[in-house]
């Protein structure tokens, strides 16, 4: 209530960013904001944590040092592999399953990996995301958030663009990450199983959003599907220009929710 009250009544315009839960302030009597997000292909953002808990950035050493002061040094320098392949606490479920419950939202189920909290989570995004965009494909990203939410995002490619915006972006790059075997991967990928079904549902809705506003969709550079992932991902397509109308229509409707 605290946060839902904060954010109500905060002086406008106002874009609050923060680690949140999916939050209906609807049901608590307050006016849905406009949610947006970003996430990325579920192995590349687990192992990016993996290394950033131990060895940070290279914006300097202490960054993970204050994270992580009490890890020990046998931890901080565990192999990737050993810690896949030997199933320590933090490279197994559910520790991997973490997108999924900042979508699913406040409910004790969304902290459980299965059917109940991918469906909760796939209906928000829905019903109460105006975007939920891909890392991968982020310059498209905020070509879409400039169109959507221009009084917030006008220009936000060019600022992205700029040499000292990549100069500051590069700061923030892990350091000393390795890639873990394939037989380590496809491990991850069994174990994120509910994880990446909701990634390429995201990663499907998207390119869809995409071809309706006249973005041709662009290969990235995630890793190869596994076999025992249904459905297949949407094929790239040209992209649509003959329904403006109903594009105007949809922005609108997505603001009367």
């Amino acid at each position: 209530m605290e946060l839902i009250k904060n954010i109500s009544t905060a002086e406008q315009p106002y874009l609050f960013t923060r680690h949140v839960h999916f939050l209906n302030f609807s049901r608590f009597g307050g006016d849905q904001p406009v949610y947006i997000n970003i996430i990325r292909d579920p192995v590349s953002r687990f192992l990016s944590n993996y290394f950033f808990r131990r060895f940070g950035d290279w914006r300097g050493e202490q960054n993970h040092m204050i994270r992580t002061p009490s890890m020990r040094q046998e931890e901080r320098y565990l192999d990737i592999n050993e810690c896949i392949l030997e199933t320590y606490p933090e490279c197994s479920n559910p520790r991997l399953f973490y997108i999924i419950p900042y979508f699913c939202g406040q409910h004790p189920r969304c902290r459980e990996p299965g059917e109940w909290a991918l469906e909760r989570a796939k209906l928000n995004v829905n019903e109460n995301f105006l975007l939920v965009g891909i890392l991968e494909e982020l310059e498209d990203v905020l070509l879409l958030l400039e169109r959507f939410l221009p009084h917030y995002f006008k220009g936000v490619l060019g600022i992205y663009k700029d040499p000292e915006h990549r100069k500051l972006g590069n700061m923030t790059v892990t350091v000393k990450k390795t890639v873990p075997s394939p037989e380590a991967v496809q491990i991850l990928y069994q174990r994120m199983r509910y994880e990446y079904e909701f990634y390429h549902y995201v990663k499907e809705q998207f390119h869809l959003l995409k071809r309706k506003f006249g973005l041709k969709s662009h290969a990235s550079g995630t890793p190869p599907r596994p076999q025992f992932f249904i459905p297949t991902p949407l094929e790239t397509e040209e992209p649509i220009d003959d329904e403006e109308q109903d594009d105007e229509k949809w922005l609108e409707d997505i603001y009367k929710r």
